[in-house]
């Protein structure tokens, strides 16, 4: 039981470590101190609600049942950061916003000073980690304490879920963020179930009842699913968006390949950057790209218009495309003009050299023009491009 409990603590913890960079770098930002308090909350309800931190909180204060108080007051602070989450993703003037907030903190923080209360009022001397709230759901002062901290969530994550429904339509075909928003607003809404199979046990209890087992058997698994499907909430945008990047990254680089190992011999006007197997995908593209374009603004001087001209019209005659005649006889040049002999001593051109050809296409289409290049000879002499 605990192990589960610790497994979603986990996840939320994940989730708080992705959020963390944006919380840091965000500096005054509300919203990403919002996100970083919500999920810390969360990681906090889940880690001391497993049974084995219950039984070392009560063993470690010598308090029966302290762990109860502690759980539900970190329960009501996260209720109060998702509906001030709310506040601030809802914007409007900073005089609403502040009287909303201050409106939030002062209910939420009242209802967390009256569990306080009601516990230190109550008698709760059995134990019991598992089945508190039935267990004492008739108790005077534990009874309004479990009904208290139940509401409150309650009311938090009605609020909290209608919004998510209703920014869902806003945010469908943006990708990895509608399906964050999709898995906080089912989350929330699971919610609402752990919250109802909790008020109906303890209601069965005040009725004489015994349903006990709705409590302790079926209310935990859906607070287990309701917090991992917060944590993927959170995390899948950001994580989403970052491994679509680096796959799209990874995707260029080795696209890139043919016509940077065509570039390879071009002497570069910097100096060179050393690139580890493990730097970042992005960094390694970076890296090509301006390792490419630097060649290529050294190569420039030595490409001949004239001759890319009439390569062109070579490729027109096979079939080709405009576009794709224009691209082959772009690549066709590159690959001469960095064999020459003036290109690989860092020579430049004599004054009475053709005319320079300007580069139209772009990178990734030039390397790709090269892996599937047909055989070309550049004559040296009359400088005209012949297909065998």
């Amino acid at each position: 039981m605990s192990s589960s409990f610790w497994i979603v603590a986990a996840a939320l913890g994940i989730g708080l470590a992705y959020k963390l960079p944006a919380f840091l770098r965000g500096g005054r930002n509300p919203l990403a101190r919002q996100v970083a308090g919500l999920l810390l909350a969360a990681c906090g309800v889940f880690f001391f609600a497993a049974p084995t931190t219950i039984a070392w909180v009560n063993d470690a204060t010598g308090i029966p049942n302290l762990a109860a108080p502690l759980v539900y007051s970190l329960l009501t602070g996260f209720c109060a950061s998702c509906l001030l989450l709310i506040v601030k993703w809802r914007g409007g003037s900073s005089e609403s916003v502040r009287r909303t907030t201050w409106l939030v903190y002062g209910s939420y923080g009242a209802v967390i000073v009256a569990l306080w209360v009601c516990f230190a009022l109550s008698d709760h001397r059995v134990e019991r980690l598992r089945d508190l709230d039935t267990y004492y759901a008739n108790t005077p002062g534990m009874r309004e304490m479990i009904l208290l901290y139940l509401l409150g969530h309650t009311v938090a994550v009605l609020i909290t879920s209608a919004l998510l429904w209703t920014w869902e339509s806003r945010v469908r075909g943006t990708g990895w963020l509608h399906a964050g928003v999709v898995l906080l607003s089912v989350g929330y809404a699971l919610n609402l179930v752990y919250d109802a199979v909790k008020l109906i046990a303890v209601v069965a209890r005040w009725t004489g009842h015994n349903l006990d087992w709705l409590s302790t058997n079926v209310a935990p698994p859906v607070a287990a699913v309701v917090g991992l499907l917060i944590a993927l909430g959170f995390i899948v945008p950001h994580g989403g968006e970052r491994m679509s990047r680096n796959v799209s990254d990874r995707r260029e680089y080795r696209a890139l390949g043919p016509l940077a190992r065509a570039l390879s011999q071009v002497p570069s006007a910097g100096s060179p950057i050393p690139i580890g197997p493990f730097t970042a995908p992005g960094l390694r593209l970076v890296h090509r790209r301006t390792t490419i374009r630097d060649a290529l603004r050294q190569l420039q001087p030595h490409l001949d218009q004239s001759a890319r001209e009439r390569a062109v019209q070579t490729y027109l005659a096979e079939g080709k495309t405009p576009d794709e005649a224009e691209v082959l006889a772009e690549a066709a040049a590159i690959v001469a003009a960095a064999s020459t002999p003036a290109v690989l001593a860092g020579k430049a051109p004599k004054q009475s050299a053709r005319a320079a050809a300007d580069l139209n296409s772009d990178l990734v289409s030039l390397s790709r023009a090269l892996r599937n290049l047909p055989v070309v000879r550049w004559n040296s002499t009359t400088q005209e491009s012949v297909t065998p």
